[in-house]
């Protein structure tokens, strides 16, 4: 579980990443969980934007990604969906205390 330092610390890291995921129509699926497990590996925090045609609350695929992933949730802002989980392998990120 994050603290609200650490959080805060990861959105404005998260301010200048790109987004390499999108949700549509398809939903959230096995496929798309299992690239995003996989780029957590290597990247440790990800942006995924939330598409209109979707259908979904954004809230609820933010929460849903998270849980399925294994992730923290850091926050989901408009159309964009923020997640963090610490690498075993190639740890980049320091989170404050």
């Amino acid at each position: 579980m994050l603290s609200g330092k650490q959080k805060r610390y990861l959105r404005s890291m998260a301010h200048h990443v790109d987004p390499i995921f999108q949700v549509g129509k398809g939903g959230v699926n096995e496929h798309l969980i299992r690239h995003i497990q996989e780029a957590l590996e290597v990247r440790e925090l990800i942006k995924i934007t939330v598409l209109n045609n979707s259908g979904e609350d954004r809230d609820e695929v933010g929460t849903e990604l998270a849980e399925k992933s294994g992730a923290e949730l850091v926050q989901v802002i408009g159309k964009m969906v923020v997640l963090y989980k610490e690498s075993r392998d190639k740890k980049k990120i320091e989170l404050p205390r």
